[in-house]
């Protein structure tokens, strides 16, 4: 073997090399070509699978940020619903009236609309927590329609008893209910928002690393990453502006106006200065709504808050608490004088006219106006307080007021009143008088009135006047008006078994046209007493019959169906349209006496009792004259051709066994 045929180890090695390196070097390259292909599908799977995820986590958190914050805003109108039946409990213990009224039965309806929407979009603990806040609602009503009578009544201490035993404890349950769900709502849906914080933190310090190991797709991926970046700040900045503005107008909540308040006293405290609270509730905004449609009347609130907020300084915040409530927070004012002057100010602004596609709208408005350390030092004393405010000026028709303490204030001895009467009823206190009505051209008896008096056992006789209108404005009245109409249907049986078919009427009041209830108590006594219909006489007032005049209207069709007489009682004194007296039932029209009493010295007052007569004949109604006290008026009213009359000439008032002693010695003469 010559030297050129000898391998060295060097050489083998060489060779080995030579010969091996490059099967490993394929070996390697597919290896890392397979590596690279796998890695890059890694790293493509991982960029896409990060962007999908991302992408619906962030769609789901949005979604659900949105859907929390929608029914936060249900349960906010809720709230407020329930405020502001509170509100109208209170104002209608201070002023009682018919709009006030109104105002509470559209506060009940807001919140059930409100609770009926949460039943729809929440979740099986809220169709329970709504299904148990709708079974304490009639509890509740039936006692603030009671509460409501004993206002009416002015018995105080009736009214207490309500509030304080009835009516606060229910409410209690109701508000506790939906202001905890109000307040869990509100936090889930701060909740939802931190998760989108959270979300975006999460993604904004994933990226850079996702772009370093997939640096070559970076171009393709940021488009994505950063569109996810923007649809979750989107849907973030949604979600909380959604939970503190309102959806109409854009302008702050409650929730929102609430917090800023609350901060705006904080600051002051700290910097010794004033803040201002507005309360602005537009006076005849429903006419637009009914006039118009509600599309101009919510054109009409979004143009109120952009002129608001053009006249408001930049510091203050407007805020629109829903309906045609709005308020103005001034987080610093000059003293009350400085909150007057930016009252009057933004008052003027509201109320110059309106151009709503091509239409003038003028606009009024009421405004309560209170201010810290004065009025209060807490965010729910002024916002309380300037409701009253702002209700007393809509009641005296002032524009603006501030708040008045001698306007928020409660007669123990009003409230009390109703507790007594309560136990009176059970205890028989209550007693029925009977005034006659008689014929004016024959002199013939016609019937008589069922009028409740009140043996106190302490006070002794109390005036109707004294505790009726409490008792109208509470549940107890139902009870009060099925007593009376017992004690009255039980005496017309006993005359009847005497041989006296005596015809009764009997006075029920606007609640009690509001409780289907009352065609079927009226219905089993007369069942009872084995009674003809006819023999009974329901008397209602005007203001009644309007307080709610399609539920009146078929509560009196159904009593008229079974040959039960209608008579509207003091008329002329109320406001009941042409239209809706013809279209109603009514067998009698009874003049109020206020113009009976003056009508020999008043000219006007006898034209007017001219001209129901009149019109009652007109319209085939018979006319009861009542407060005949003289022979003179008593002839005149003959003269005029009225049909009935009854009075203190006739008879006062007497007990049923006077009255049938009465009634002998008449038909003996």
């Amino acid at each position: 073997m010559n030297s050129s045929q000898r391998i060295s180890p060097k050489s083998t090695v060489a060779f080995g090399q030579e010969s091996v390196a490059p099967e490993v070097l394929h070996w390697s390259k597919t290896v890392f070509s397979k590596w690279a292909s796998s890695g890059l599908a890694i790293v493509l799977l991982s960029i896409s699978g990060f962007a999908v995820w991302s992408s619906i986590t962030t769609d789901h958190l949005g979604r659900e940020a949105i859907s929390s914050s929608v029914l936060s805003d249900y349960y906010s109108a809720a709230a407020t619903a329930v405020s502001a039946a509170e509100s109208q409990e209170r104002q209608y213990q201070l002023e009682p009236s018919p709009e006030v009224r109104r105002l509470f039965d559209a506060a009940m309806k807001e919140l059930t609309n409100s609770l009926e929407q949460v039943y729809h979009s929440g979740s099986r603990k809220d169709r329970l927590l709504v299904a148990d806040v709708r079974s304490e609602l009639p509890s509740y009503l039936e006692s603030i329609q009671r509460l409501f009578d004993a206002v009416d009544r002015r018995d105080r201490a009736e009214v207490r008893r309500i509030d304080n035993n009835e009516a606060d404890p229910t409410f209690d349950k109701i508000e506790k209910a939906v202001l905890q769900a109000s307040a869990e709502h509100d936090q889930e849906s701060i909740s939802s928002l931190g998760k989108l914080r959270t979300r975006e933190s999460f993604n904004a310090n994933t990226t850079p690393i996702v772009f370093v190991v997939g640096l070559i797709l970076v171009g393709l991926f940021a488009k994505v990453l950063q569109r996810t970046r923007v649809e979750l700040d989107s849907q973030r900045e949604g979600a909380l502006h959604a939970s503190l503005h309102d959806k109409l107008t854009g302008l702050a909540n409650r929730t929102l106006l609430a917090d800023r308040l609350e901060q705006a006293l904080r600051l002051g405290r700290h910097h010794n200065s004033i803040t201002g609270l507005l309360l602005f509730d537009l006076d005849r905004f429903k006419e637009v709504n009914d006039t118009l449609g509600h599309h101009y009347g919510d054109l009409l609130l979004n143009q109120i808050g952009r002129r608001l907020v053009s006249v408001a300084r930049e510091v203050d915040t407007v805020a629109r608490l829903g309906g045609d409530e709005f308020a103005i927070l001034l987080p610093s004012v000059d003293g009350l004088e400085g909150a007057l002057k930016a009252a009057l100010r933004l008052h003027a602004a509201i109320t110059a006219v309106f151009e709503i596609e091509g239409i003038d709208l003028d606009v009024e408005a009421s405004v309560g106006v209170v201010i810290s350390g004065l009025h209060g030092d807490d965010a729910s004393t002024l916002m309380q307080r300037a409701d009253i405010a702002m209700y007393e000026a809509k009641k005296q028709g002032n524009g603006i007021l501030t708040y008045d303490p001698g306007a928020d204030q409660r007669s123990p001895e009003r409230l009390a009143m109703l507790g007594d009467l309560r136990r009176g009823l059970d205890r028989g206190e209550l007693f029925l008088d009977y005034q006659p009505q008689v014929s004016l051209s024959t002199g013939k008896i016609m019937g008589v009135e069922a009028l409740v008096r009140w043996r106190h056992p302490v006070r002794g006789l109390i005036s109707p006047d004294e505790f009726i209108p409490f008792a109208e404005l509470t549940g107890i009245i139902g009870s009060l008006t099925q007593y009376v109409l017992n004690l009255a249907l039980c005496q017309v049986r006993t005359w009847a078994d005497a041989g006296i078919w005596m015809q009764v009427a009997v006075n029920i009041s606007s609640r009690n046209l509001l409780d289907e209830k009352l065609v079927i108590q009226i219905t089993d006594l007369l069942g009872r007493y084995k009674l003809d219909p006819n023999l009974l006489v329901i008397e209602v007032t005007e203001s009644a019959i309007m307080l709610d005049s399609y539920l009146a209207r078929t509560i009196l069709k159904q009593l008229h169906s079974m040959g039960i007489r209608i008579a509207i009682d003091d008329f002329g004194a109320g406001y009941t349209s042409l239209a809706q007296l013809k279209d109603l039932p009514i067998s009698e029209l009874k003049i109020d006496k206020s113009f009976v009493l003056s009508m020999q010295d008043d000219q006007a007052d006898e034209l007017i009792v001219r001209s129901i007569i009149d019109l009652g004949h007109n319209l085939g109604m018979k006319v009861i004259a009542e407060g005949v006290e003289t022979a003179d008026v008593f002839s005149a009213l003959g003269a005029f051709s009225c049909d009935m009359a009854q009075g203190f000439h006739v008879c006062r008032p007497i007990t049923a066994e006077a009255f049938t002693q009465w009634y002998e010695e008449r038909a003996r003469t």
